[in-house]
């Protein structure tokens, strides 16, 4: 079963250019994609620091402000990465983690979370605090290069 994750790599607001530059790379902000809906858009599974954590939120996504990725699972790998979210659904954005992007390490909370260690997490990842997004989207696309071939 086919599914995407998207990387925003929009620059609007002053905390997304500073993750882009920070990062070295186009994105700031990373969704699990489990669904589109007609009206609605694309159910989306992430922790955001804008709305303060670990939530599923339906987001119309601009094609210029996103990247999406294809990701292959079986139907199992993909329930598993929806209860994942719902089991974690309102825990907390890291945001004392984002001292540890300047500073070094910083201890890893686990009841915290950054959007492409929540993503990474769900989807079975091993230490997926690592990734930022940059790193995952690379990651992702390297792990499932036939899915993101351009169809003929």
């Amino acid at each position: 079963m086919r599914v995407q994750v998207a990387f925003y790599k929009g620059t609007s607001r002053l905390f997304n250019r500073a993750v882009s530059w920070w990062k070295r790379g186009p994105y700031s902000h990373c969704e699990l994609i489990l669904g589109q809906y007609a009206g609605l858009g694309a159910m989306c599974f992430s922790a955001s620091f804008q709305d303060g954590g670990v939530r599923q939120k339906f987001i119309e996504l601009v094609p210029e402000h996103w990247d999406l990725v294809n990701i292959e699972l079986t139907e199992a790998e993909r329930l598993q990465a929806a209860q994942w979210f719902i089991d974690h659904l309102g825990e907390k954005y890291d945001v004392a983690g984002l001292i540890g992007f300047v500073w070094g390490p910083w201890a890893h909370r686990p009841d915290h979370w950054f959007c492409n260690e929540a993503v990474g997490t769900a989807l079975g990842l091993q230490d997926a605090w690592r990734f930022d997004p940059n790193a995952l989207a690379a990651a992702l696309r390297y792990r499932y290069q036939e899915a993101n071939q351009p169809s003929s």
